[in-house]
């Protein structure tokens, strides 16, 4: 029987298929005393309670699934909005678009989704008519750029004229492509007939 304290390495106590070289301390439970081995992190025992002990929802950082509910929402509270480490300013981007946070007293929440941001252009658009926008309500970048949001760059459409819209930008740009094409073709075939080649 080991004794309190004392340290060995995973290979020596039958561990080691995860890291035999990982070091283990004989460590008894600071709640009900049992004693059990348990890995070691900067000299540090890893876990201060045993598993059964853990999971009577006593507050310990490990084994998080097990904290009762109220200490849960205490957790996620202190995380929310500006408290949280992956707060940015209530501004993100997804798929080119910036959307933006907004509160549960702000006039355009509605128009939010779940996790409460809007897109960005849908929020400009809205208060320049000072009104929220419809779901079918579709706003349109006039140059493209999807995170350029200013008010002369947007136009309120309806979906079957957005779809016409992109349509129609889409074979603008295919043409644009072929007429640049042809007059370089074009600049080859007079290079050719001015040297006598064809």
């Amino acid at each position: 029987m080991p004794i309190l304290g004392e340290i060995r390495k995973g290979w020596e106590i039958g561990r080691n298929l995860a890291s035999p070289y990982c070091k283990y301390i004989w460590h008894a439970c600071i709640d009900c005393g049992k004693e059990r081995w348990v890995a070691l992190v900067s000299s540090e025992p890893v876990r201060l309670r045993c598993k059964s002990c853990a999971q009577r929802g006593e507050l310990h950082y490990n084994y998080g699934r097990h904290l009762s509910e109220v200490i849960r929402r205490k957790i996620s509270a202190a995380h929310i909005g500006e408290k949280s480490f992956k707060w940015r300013g209530g501004k993100t981007k997804i798929h080119g678009y910036v959307k933006i946070k907004l509160t549960p007293n702000d006039f355009f929440f509605p128009m939010a989704g779940i996790d409460r941001y809007v897109l960005e252009h849908r929020l400009v658009m809205a208060k320049h008519l000072g009104r929220c926008l419809h779901r079918w309500e579709i706003v349109h970048h006039k140059n493209g750029i999807r995170d350029n949001n200013g008010i002369e760059n947007l136009q309120l459409v309806s979906d079957d004229k957005h779809k016409q819209i992109t349509i129609l930008e889409n074979r603008i740009k295919h043409l644009e492509k072929r007429v640049t094409l042809l007059e370089a073709e074009n600049v080859l075939l007079k290079q050719g007939v001015e040297l006598g080649t064809l």
